[in-house]
């Protein structure tokens, strides 16, 4: 078929795709905000640290105060949530690099079923160390009576606050995740139908 330039047309369904196609830069861009996401809040988290003077006793009508701090290292949820997000930040950073230039290195498609499983397990990580640390954060926030349980955020305001933006970004990072992981088993399918 000619169009009016004299130039043939090709309307054939057997076209060379993109090099590198559209979903490759999605994949590729939701990777770099996890990436973002979860150091972020492997940061805030880990650099966490309040420290007020809090009345301990009243000896007649002198009070008595001695300093306290709160740090995430005081809270092994809060421990396990800082290491799962920096597992998460350097597993996506790596991807990033495999994405970049593994394809020129890929050995029949073993590189995509690689990272299809390591998403699904890094997913799980993560999504562990943030239920973790969201049940410390609530009850920090609103402690628990039935175990005599006082709640710390009254007191720790500032640090409450950046616990739980840490909370935010790693719940951000989580989501992506699992985008990305659902994206590469897709990937991973459709190369395995051809």
């Amino acid at each position: 078929m000619a169009s009016e330039n004299g130039e043939k047309l090709d309307l054939s369904f057997n076209a060379a795709p993109d090099p590198k196609p559209r979903k490759e830069w999605v994949l590729l861009s939701l990777r770099v905000i996890s990436f973002l996401a979860t150091s972020s809040a492997t940061l805030v988290m880990a650099l966490n640290k309040q420290t007020k003077n809090l009345v301990v006793a009243t000896i007649g009508t002198t009070p008595v105060t001695i300093p306290l701090t709160a740090k995430f290292n005081h809270t092994p949820a809060f421990i396990f949530f800082v290491i799962v997000n920096a597992i998460a930040s350097v597993y996506n950073l790596v991807v990033i690099a495999v994405d970049i230039l593994g394809p020129q290195y890929d050995y029949k498609g073993l590189r995509l079923g690689l990272i299809a499983i390591l998403d699904v397990m890094i997913m799980a990580l993560a999504a562990t160390g943030d239920g973790a640390a969201t049940f410390m954060a609530e009850l920090g926030r609103n402690g628990n009576s039935h175990a005599r349980w006082e709640k710390i955020c009254d007191k720790f305001e500032a640090y409450c606050n950046r616990g739980g933006a840490a909370l935010v970004a790693s719940f951000i990072g989580i989501i992506l995740l699992l985008v990305v992981t659902v994206m590469s088993i897709t990937k991973l399918l459709k190369l395995n139908r051809i």
